[in-house]
């Protein structure tokens, strides 16, 4: 399936199928078939094919992390001492052990990386900042943005599927 852009060659099908399953990853093959038109054999193999060549990399559930005690996101920007690649990977190796952290990204601009935090109280925040986030190595600076209100939030961007119907 790539192409010489190193993307890979999908066809309607295809995007319906991933349209689909992204919106329930537990579709049974008999039901992802029904919905884009193909027999149960045909939507598995397709499903198969996807997932083979590494546009569908998982599955997973959605959870309610406020009802998991969870419930208060943090942004957190932070910058390093340098950007020398010894200073990124050891930041990199640290911060992966953070368990209050789910999502974590090198990024550009006058903040090095961006992290998603996940806490239960605003007190649960100031032991995360002090057990876990001042502890990373080569940390300058260190900022934190409460999320007050989430607006919304997409697994897939509606930009995947646009004039692909």
């Amino acid at each position: 399936m790539p192409e010489e852009s190193g993307l890979l060659d999908f066809d309607q099908t295809d995007f319906r199928i991933i349209r689909e399953i992204a919106r329930d990853g537990r579709l049974s093959d008999v039901a992802l078939g029904e919905r884009v038109h193909l027999s149960s054999t045909a939507a598995a193999r397709r499903r198969k094919i996807l997932e083979e060549c590494g546009a569908v990399t998982g599955y997973s559930a959605n959870l309610n992390l406020e009802a998991l005690g969870v419930g208060i996101v943090v942004l957190v920007a932070i910058e390093l001492v340098s950007q020398a690649e010894q200073v990124l990977n050891e930041f990199e190796a640290a911060v992966v052990q953070c368990p209050s952290m789910t999502f974590c990204s090198f990024v550009s601009g006058d903040t090095d990386f961006i992290m998603i935090v996940h806490v239960r109280s605003f007190r649960d925040y100031d032991r995360v900042y002090r057990s876990e986030l001042s502890k990373l190595p080569h940390v300058a600076k260190i900022r934190s943005s409460f999320v007050m209100r989430q607006v919304t939030q997409r697994v897939v961007p509606p930009v995947v599927f646009e004039g692909r119907r």
